[in-house]
């Protein structure tokens, strides 16, 4: 059995689209989790008879995604865990042909795929742990082995994705990549905010001015380069 597990928080309406494509899965053993990150208004879940078993978990404050995934995994009863943001859209065949290529792949923690950010294709690579230590090209939904899983670092504020697939890289566990796109992100979700990864490398200090968003983003690569001593 699978275990998706969606942390939430002030993302109700793109959540509705999430589930419904859960309903759509070819694949059936699984149940989802949802975590309620101390939303404005708190999440409900929908009237809707799924059939599929759902537990809502909420907090009453806000304690960011890393702390909501980690929630939702310990009431998780599931052999392979996902983790969704509630803006990710499942293509009908996703768990499918993510459990089957885990099953084929025992030597392989986890898998991974390609996806779409709106329309634009967000191709990845086969797994190289080297790679790895000089960009995160492996998305946080993928389907991970329960006993593989090391739990998201709580104390970083970005990057909990790569911090991840660094952390189980250097336990020796590898990931299996599927070569072509199973999900969708939705624009306006979690990921609204997404910039290209080449605006933060501009050379800011030399034309006066750099954004907030990128000092922070410099400033989380270098803990977390300190942290797995990359170059």
């Amino acid at each position: 059995m699978i275990s998706v597990i969606i942390p939430v928080f002030n993302h109700a309406t793109v959540l509705e689209k999430c589930l419904a494509s859960l309903v759509r899965q070819t694949y059936r053993d699984f149940e989802v989790i949802i975590v309620d990150d101390g939303s404005e208004v708190p999440i409900t879940v929908p009237d809707t008879k799924f059939p599929f078993p759902l537990r809502l978990v909420q907090f009453e404050e806000n304690r960011g995604a890393p702390a909501a995934r980690n929630e939702g995994f310990k009431h998780a009863t599931g052999e392979f865990v996902i983790f969704l943001d509630a803006d990710i859209v499942l293509q009908t065949t996703c768990l499918e042909e993510m459990v089957g290529t885990l099953q084929a792949h025992p030597e392989a923690a986890y898998v991974y795929a390609s996806f779409y950010f709106g329309w634009k294709l967000f191709p990845c690579f086969a797994f190289d742990a080297e790679r790895l230590k000089r960009m995160n090209y492996i998305h946080t939904s993928s389907l991970i082995r329960r006993d593989a899983f090391p739990g998201f670092d709580e104390s970083l504020k970005r990057f909990q994705d790569w911090d991840l697939w660094l952390t189980m890289s250097e336990r020796g566990q590898t990931g299996m990549w599927i070569d072509k796109p199973l999900f969708r992100v939705q624009t306006g979700g979690t990921m609204s905010r997404w910039m290209p990864t080449m605006l933060y490398h501009v050379p800011w200090p030399i034309l006066g001015y750099t954004p907030d968003r990128v000092k922070k983003y410099r400033a989380a690569e270098n803990i977390l380069k300190q942290k797995h001593k990359l170059v």
